[in-house]
C-alpha cells in the first residue's frame, strides 16, 4: 500500500466547527488496518494522520501503548506533564517515537502540514482521551469508535 499516495483512503475530517477550542483544528486521519486480540476486546490499529499546514488536531491523551513515524512534512509537538508545557519539539520526516500510555500533547502541522503513521496496541480498546483547556476528559476515542464510523459521525 502506497501511503504517499493512495486515492483509496478513507479520510474523516477533524475541525472544530463549534469553534470551542482557541486553536485552528484541521486535521485528517484513516484506518489501515485493525487487528482484534483473541478476547474481541482490544486490538492493535494502524492510523495516517495527516495535518493541514500550521493547524491542530486535538488536545488528548493517549491511552494505549503507541508508536509514530513522520512520513511527510513536519510535526510539532508539545508535551504535557502535571498540566505544564513542555518545550516545542519539531518532528521532521523519518522521525519515529514510542510512548507509553498517559502521554498527554498537542500536535500540529509544519508549515507544508504532516504526513504521520500511528501504531497502536490497545489491549482494553481505549486509544486516547480528547482532552479540554484544562486537561478534563471530553470523551474517549476506542477501537469500536474507529472500525464502526463513530468516530466519523462524532467528526462530523
Amino acid at each position: 500500500m502506497n501511503l504517499l499516495e493512495n486515492p483509496a483512503l478513507k479520510w474523516i475530517h477533524f475541525t472544530d466547527a463549534d469553534k470551542r477550542f482557541a486553536y485552528p483544528i484541521d486535521y485528517h486521519g484513516a484506518v489501515l488496518s485493525v487487528r482484534p486480540d483473541a478476547d474481541g476486546v482490544g486490538g492493535h490499529i494502524d492510523l495516517l494522520y495527516r495535518w493541514e499546514p500550521n493547524s491542530y488536531c486535538h488536545f488528548h491523551r493517549h491511552v494505549c501503548a503507541t508508536t509514530s513515524t513522520v512520513l511527510a512534512g513536519e510535526l510539532h509537538v508539545v508535551d504535557y506533564d502535571n498540566g505544564v508545557a513542555g518545550e516545542k519539539r519539531i518532528r521532521a520526516a523519518g522521525d519515529y517515537a514510542a510512548k507509553d500510555p498517559g502521554d498527554v500533547h498537542m500536535e500540529h502541522g509544519g508549515p507544508d502540514g504532516a504526513l504521520v503513521l500511528f501504531n497502536l496496541d490497545a489491549p482494553d480498546g481505549r486509544l486516547a482521551d480528547f482532552l479540554g483547556p484544562d486537561g478534563e476528559t471530553l470523551t474517549t476515542i476506542t477501537l469500536e469508535d474507529m472500525t464502526t464510523g463513530r468516530i466519523a459521525r462524532q467528526a462530523a
